[in-house]
C-alpha cells in the first residue's frame, strides 16, 4: 500500500520506507476576521539576496529546506536531490554519480553582500540519501545539523560504522561545526535503535548554543509511549520517533528517546521539530494523528477524526524529559494535519503550528467560516505561562482559497513575536510584496505570509518571488532571524539555471533548479 503525504511542498510517498517526493497536481483532492494588512511591511520590495547554488542543476530541489543564524549572516541551504558523489565539505562538485545523494550550501552576509562560504556533503555520501532534507543552525551560525532521512547505515549511536548499508533508509544526521571560515565534521549521528525504513533525520533542530541537537524519525515503529521506553517493540508502523543529543566539548551522547504519549500507526510524529534557544522545551508534531480532542490536554485515546494531527511539548530538568502539553487545534477536523510545521520562540514560550489541510475560508486573524475552502490551511499561535499553554491566535491567509496549503511551512522570531507562513501551492502570478492577490494565473507558485504581534496578532506583508511563476513552491521552507528582519525563502521547484547570487531570473531551464530568496 502507498501511503501519501505531504511534507514542505512535497508529495511524499511511502515506498519500502525510503522517502519519494513528487510533484502535487492537486491537493486532497471564531470572531470577526481583520482580513487586511493592518501595518506597514518592514519586508523590501525586492529581496536582499536571490541565492542558486553554485552548481544549479535541473532537479536538484535546492531549497527544500533553510536555516538562518540569529544574526541573519550565516544562510544553510538543503538541496536533497543535488547528485555529486563528493564528501565531505568543498569536493567536487561536477561529479554527478551519485544520484539524489543531497548536498548542502553555506552562505555568509558581510553588509548586504552575500556569498557562498561551503558546499557540504555528508563524510559518506550515497546515492538517494537526501542530506539537506532538513538542515538547522546554531544561533551564532558555527554549528549546523543536517538530516539524511534515506541514508542506509545499519550503525547505531555516535561515529558508527558508516559503511554498512544493511537498513535501508534508516535515515542519518550530520553535525559541522565552523571555526574562522572552515566547516568540518563533528559527529555522524544515528539513531539507538536504527532500524530500516525508520527515515531518522526527516527533521533537525538545535538550540542556540548548537548543544542540543532534536532529531525526528516518522516511520519508526516501536509502540512504546512516553520517554525511553521500549525502542526494540516494531509493532506500530510509521508511529514516529524524536531523538535528543547533548553535546560536551565535542563529543556528542544520546540524552533522550522522544515518542508521543498516544503513539498510533501512520501518526508520522517527529514531521515536525522545535527547540527553544536553550534546548529544555521540545516540540514535537504528529501531523497524521487522529484524536478528535480539542485544545490542550484533551482526551488523547477518541481516534475518530482521522488525520486530524497533534503536537506534544516536552520540557527538560537537568537531562530528564517529560511531556508537558498535548496540543491540538480548537477546531479539530479530520483531514486538518494540525503539525504540519512546527516553530518555537527563543524562550519556548509561543508555539507556532501549521495545518495544511484545514478548510475554513477565513481570513487574516480570529476569522471563522466553517470548511468552505478545502485545504485552504492555517496556522495557530498558543503561549504559556508557567507550565499551562493556551491557544493565542488562529491564522489564516490574507487572501485564503482552496488548495492553498497555508502552514505547510512556518517560522517565529526568538521573541515570538514575528510570524512567517509558507503557502506553497498559492496561484498569485503577482511579484514583490502586497501585490495583487487576485490574480490566479500562476497555479503553485506559492506565498508568504508575515505578521506581527503588537498585543494582538496582526498581517503584515503578502510576499512573493521576485520571479513568480506556476509550480514554482515558494515558500516551501522559510526562516526568520532572531529579531524577525530577515526573511529567508525556498522554492525548491524554482527553474532558473543561474548560479550564485543575484543570477538571471528569467532563465527556466533548469526545472525543479530550485532557489532561495532574501528578503529584509
Amino acid at each position: 500500500m502507498v501511503r501519501w503525504f505531504v511534507v514542505v511542498g512535497l508529495a511524499l510517498t511511502a515506498s519500502c520506507g525510503r522517502i519519494q517526493f513528487d510533484a502535487i497536481s492537486d491537493g486532497r483532492a471564531d470572531g470577526p476576521s481583520d482580513g487586511g494588512v493592518d501595518a506597514p511591511s518592514d519586508v523590501a520590495a525586492s529581496p536582499l539576496a536571490y541565492v542558486k547554488a553554485s552548481n544549479a542543476s535541473a532537479g536538484d530541489d535546492f531549497g527544500i529546506s533553510v536555516a538562518l543564524s540569529a544574526d541573519g549572516a550565516t544562510l544553510a541551504v538543503g538541496a536533497y536531490s543535488e547528485d555529486s558523489a563528493a564528501a565531505g565539505v568543498d569536493g567536487n562538485q561536477a561529479d554527478n554519480s551519485a544520484a539524489s545523494s543531497g548536498a548542502v550550501y553555506v552562505f555568509t552576509r558581510t553588509g548586504g553582500t552575500w556569498i557562498q562560504q561551503a558546499y557540504v556533503k555528508a563524510s559518506n555520501t550515497g546515492p538517494s540519501d537526501a542530506f539537506g532534507r532538513s538542515v538547522a543552525l546554531s544561533a551564532d551560525g558555527s554549528t549546523l545539523a543536517v538530516g539524511a532521512p534515506n541514508e542506509d547505515s545499519a550503525a547505531t549511536g555516535i561515529d558508527g560504522n558508516q559503511a554498512d548499508n544493511s537498513a535501508g533508509s534508516s535515515g542519518a544526521a550530520y553535525v559541522f561545526s565552523r571555526a574562522g571560515t572552515t566547516w568540518t565534521q563533528q559527529a555522524y549521528v544515528k539513531a539507538s535503535n536504527t532500524g530500516a525504513t525508520d527515515n531518522f533525520g526527516v527533521t533537525v533542530a538545535l538550540s542556540a548554543d548548537g548543544s542540543t541537537l532534536a532529531v525526528g524519525a516518522i516511520y519508526e515503529a516501536s509502540a512504546s509511549a512516553g520517554i525511553n521506553g521500549n525502542q526494540a517493540d516494531n509493532s506500530l508502523s510509521f508511529a514516529g520517533a524524536a531523538y535528543v543529543f547533548s553535546r560536551a566539548g565535542t563529543t556528542w551522547t544520546q540524552q533522550a528517546y522522544v515518542k508521543a504519549s498516544n503513539p498510533g500507526g501512520s501518526d508520522y510524529f517527529g514531521i515536525g521539530i522545535a527547540l527553544s534557544a536553550d534546548g529544555s522545551t521540545l516540540a514535537a508534531a504528529a501531523y497524521h494523528e487522529s484524536s478528535a480532542a480539542t485544545g490542550i490536554n484533551g482526551n488523547q485515546a477518541d481516534d475518530s477524526a482521522n488525520v486530524s494531527g497533534a503536537v506534544y511539548v516536552y520540557t527538560r530538568g537537568g537531562t530528564t524529559w517529560t511531556q508537558q502539553a498535548y496540543v491540538k487545534a480548537f477546531n479539530t477536523d479530520a483531514g486538518d494535519q494540525f503539525g504540519s510545521s512546527v516553530a518555537l520562540s527563543a524562550d519556548g514560550s509561543t508555539l507556532a503550528v501549521g495545518a495544511f489541510g484545514e478548510d475554513s475560508a477565513a481570513t487574516g486573524v480570529g476569522g471563522n467560516s466553517g470548511n468552505a475552502a478545502f485545504d485552504s490551511g492555517a496556522a495557530y499561535v498558543f503561549t504559556r505561562t508557567g507550565t499551562t499553554w493556551t491557544q493565542q491566535a488562529y491564522v489564516k491567509a490574507s487572501n485564503t482559497e482552496g488548495v492553498d496549503f497555508f502552514g505547510e511551512s512556518i517560522a517565529l522570531s526568538a521573541d515570538g513575536s514575528a510570524l512567517a507562513v509558507g503557502a506553497t501551492l498559492e496561484d498569485s502570478a503577482t511579484t514583490g510584496i502586497d501585490g495583487d492577490p487576485a490574480d490566479n494565473s500562476a497555479a503553485s507558485a506559492g506565498a508568504v505570509y508575515r505578521f506581527t504581534r503588537t498585543g494582538t496578532w496582526a498581517h503584515q506583508a503578502y510576499v512573493k518571488a521576485t520571479n513568480t511563476d506556476a509550480g514554482d513552491r515558494f515558500g516551501g521552507a522559510v526562516a526568520l532571524s532572531g529579531d524577525g528582519s530577515t526573511l529567508v525563502v525556498g522554492a525548491s521547484f524554482e527553474a532558473s539555471a543561474a548560479a550564485g547570487i543575484d543570477g538571471n531570473q528569467t532563465d527556466d531551464s533548469a526545472l525543479r533548479a530550485g532557489a532561495v530568496y532574501v528578503f529584509q
